[in-house]
């Protein structure tokens, strides 16, 4: 298998402080990845390197074959598919859902007068009834609720057919039905042979949808581990990437961790 996404000791500095330090990573077709760590470790900055929205200070970054530094992104970008809050904030309001996700066609996230094709509305339409979202296609963005919008932009991160799809907290600030809502079509899309490579970011290991594949720790800008998830999510590593004692349970293809009560 071809690596999708190569880091080679990418460091990102910002005012002498190394928001990522050294950071080797690497993503290959069919991988689905799930990115574990505290708040401030470094993994949102570690996505946008990923989707080329953030150059390294150091290092190499190759992402679909192409090197950060010598390729057109705005051309690169359309073959990542991005869901995040940082695009839900890029989104008008006032926009349907259906036009949410058809102006990803395009590269945008304003309708401006574009003509689409049949082929477009037909495959926009699909990817909303996959994600659930199929009877709300002519509501506006902003009137849904925080686990409709999340839902959303999956759909409009899958409608390019990317070939790398990134997911920056998508259950963050949902409830718990929304959550599993959200983790139960992650994994059917996790488990979908023709999906493109996965990689996303959570703090949460009961957010780990079946399907996953391996996992990456980071602490304090720095790979702790990365591997397979059968070996390489244990009890002892996720201590050591949160920084207290922690026991972690795993029933069936989902996984649950708590910490160990104190005296």
């Amino acid at each position: 298998m071809s690596d999708v996404l190569e880091l080679v000791d990418v460091s990102v500095v910002r005012e002498g402080h190394a928001l990522i330090d050294q950071v080797s990573w690497s993503i290959s077709e069919g991988e689905r990845w799930v990115i574990l760590g505290p708040n401030g470790a470094g993994k949102t900055t570690l996505l946008q390197v990923a989707s080329t929205y953030l150059f390294p200070s150091t290092g190499t970054a190759a992402i679909l074959g192409e090197k950060l530094g010598s390729v057109d992104v705005f051309e690169l970008r359309q073959r990542i598919g991005l869901a995040g809050a940082s695009m839900m904030e890029r989104l008008p309001s006032d926009q349907t859902v259906l036009q949410v996700v058809l102006t990803a066609a395009y590269g945008m996230t304003v309708s401006w007068r574009e003509q689409y094709e049949t082929t477009d509305e037909q495959r926009a339409l699909a990817l909303l009834d996959r994600l659930g979202m199929a009877h709300l296609t002519g509501r506006k963005f902003g009137t849904l609720s925080e686990g409709e919008r999340k839902r959303t932009l999956i759909a409009r991160a899958l409608m390019t057919d990317p070939e790398l799809l990134l997911l920056d907290e998508p259950a963050a600030g949902l409830d718990l039905g929304g959550r599993e809502d959200l983790v139960r079509r992650l994994g059917a899309l996790a488990q979908d042979g023709f999906a493109p490579a996965m990689a996303m970011v959570t703090h949460h290991v009961e957010e780990i949808a079946p399907g996953f594949t391996h996992v990456l720790m980071i602490r304090q800008g720095k790979v702790l581990t990365a591997g397979p998830i059968d070996t390489a999510l244990t009890a002892r590593n996720l201590s050591l990437c949160f920084g207290l004692p922690l026991t972690l349970e795993r029933r069936g293809d989902r996984w649950s961790a708590q910490g160990l009560p104190l005296g």
